[in-house]
């Protein structure tokens, strides 16, 4: 069986990733959800909870090793896989704060994607916050400008998804996918 790497859809919080995640699915696409998100969700429920807006240092190892994780799942199933978030994006939220990113999280963040990133930016049309993303508008595109300049410091190429529909975007990614998985493809190793 070969090896597929994982390709990665990031952005903004707020940005439409986890409905073209969802879209991606109902497509027969493997797709693994976005770690933070869950995390978040069962910190809040936790008296001692480790939550980015208090605890980032400590919150960013939670999602490294889950995202690690994830990323093994992705890359021993045998097919193309999509990550909702991936290793990254930690890197982006820790420069965003003005922490020192860790070794380990900065090699981790360089292995076995694909190269090629789909990036949702957040709009004012959907853009919603809520518990688990508590932040404005304004503060959505912060993030996301961090993350996207993040990737590109890594050396990844990004992929700007449009603003369509669900199932247009999924369509425009999937076509994407097509095409650069049918040519060499451009893979980051465990090397």
């Amino acid at each position: 069986m070969s090896v597929i790497t994982p390709f990665i859809i990031s952005g903004g919080p707020g940005s439409g990733k986890t409905s073209l995640i969802n879209a991606l699915h109902k497509l027969g696409v493997a797709t693994y959800p976005e770690i933070p998100r869950k995390l978040i969700e069962e910190q809040s429920k936790r008296v001692d909870g480790i939550l980015p807006w208090s605890q980032l240092s400590a919150f960013a190892d939670l999602c490294l090793t889950e995202m690690v994780e994830q990323r093994k799942a992705a890359l021993g199933g045998g097919r193309l896989a999509v990550l909702d978030r991936a290793i990254p994006d930690i890197c982006g939220y820790l420069h965003l704060a003005d922490i020192s990113i860790q070794e380990s999280i900065a090699k981790e963040a360089q292995k076995n994607y694909q190269n090629q990133v789909f990036f949702c930016k957040p709009e004012p049309e959907i853009y919603v916050s809520d518990e688990v993303r508590p932040y404005p508008y304004e503060q959505a595109l912060e993030i996301h400008h961090s993350l996207l300049q993040t990737y590109q410091k890594l050396g990844y190429q990004i992929v700007d998804v449009p603003l369509l529909s669900i199932a247009e975007r999924a369509e425009f990614v999937l076509e994407a996918i097509n095409k650069i998985t049918s040519q060499e493809p451009a893979t980051r190793s465990d090397a």
